[in-house]
């Protein structure tokens, strides 16, 4: 499958970056988009900052802004709802710290439009070594990876918290309405194969943060985080299905 150079004429695929306090990262990342001219839109998600990252954004970027902070969940639900809305064929969630090259999204949306799931991951873990995360990092993601295989009897995902995603209409229809405030990276793949969507994977490369400050930073908080990601997976076996997926592209 040879990859797409832009997004073909006629589909329309947004961008959505989250940010709370990228003031440090937001305008070189809005300008490394640009510069790749391969047709994606952009929606910068402020959620509250108390930096520069608004005034910044809104320069190079249509920007929508909380008034007050919802978390990473709130965020890229807001940017879902918008594209969904707005009649995006996908959209895409992409990390404001710069972690997430815009390139990459290109190999995204190739298998979109050649393979059509309704959702396709980026992974730090599937077959590239470029990216070196910290021990507990990685502990973390296997384990959530093996308790999310075993909870939803699904093939494995080898990097359930990564934020390199994109969606399709399908996909946004059901996260409009259904998407976790807490830990939405894994616990949003859990809801979706409770309802059989179709899940992707494939190597990304990615960064490593320059600027800001990651909420994951230290050994405590990267245990605490997949302590409660797996208790999460656990409850779910026992949580009535209540959700449905849209049939519907429209």
């Amino acid at each position: 499958m040879q990859s797409i150079m832009r997004v073909p004429d006629g589909i329309r695929c947004l961008l959505i970056i989250p940010c709370y306090n990228e003031e440090g990262s937001i305008t070189r990342l809005l300008n490394e988009i640009h510069e790749l001219d391969a047709g994606f839109d952009t929606l910068v998600v402020d959620d509250a900052s108390t930096d520069q990252t608004y005034h910044q954004a809104v320069a190079y970027s249509p920007v929508v802004r909380h008034l007050s902070n919802l978390g990473i969940g709130g965020a890229v639900q807001t940017g879902i709802k918008f594209a969904y809305r707005n009649g995006y064929d996908y959209c895409a969630q992409m990390d404001g710290d710069g972690q997430h090259p815009p390139s990459e999204y290109l190999k995204l949306i190739t298998v979109a439009i050649n393979e059509h799931p309704d959702i396709i991951i980026g992974s730090r873990y599937a077959g590239l070594t470029s990216f070196k995360s910290t021990l507990m990092r990685r502990l973390g993601s296997s384990l959530i990876s093996k308790a999310l295989s075993i909870v939803h009897n699904k093939v494995r995902v080898t990097d359930p918290t990564s934020g390199m995603r994109l969606i399709n209409r399908r996909a946004m229809a059901f996260f409009s309405c259904h998407y976790p405030a807490d830990y939405p990276e894994p616990i949003s793949l859990a809801w979706a194969f409770k309802i059989d969507m179709k899940v992707a994977e494939i190597p990304a490369y990615m960064r490593h943060r320059t600027t800001g400050v990651s909420s994951l930073k230290g050994v405590r908080k990267s245990f605490n985080y997949m302590l409660r990601v797996i208790g999460y997976l656990l409850i779910s076996i026992f949580q009535k299905n209540n959700f449905s997926l849209p049939n519907s592209n429209n």
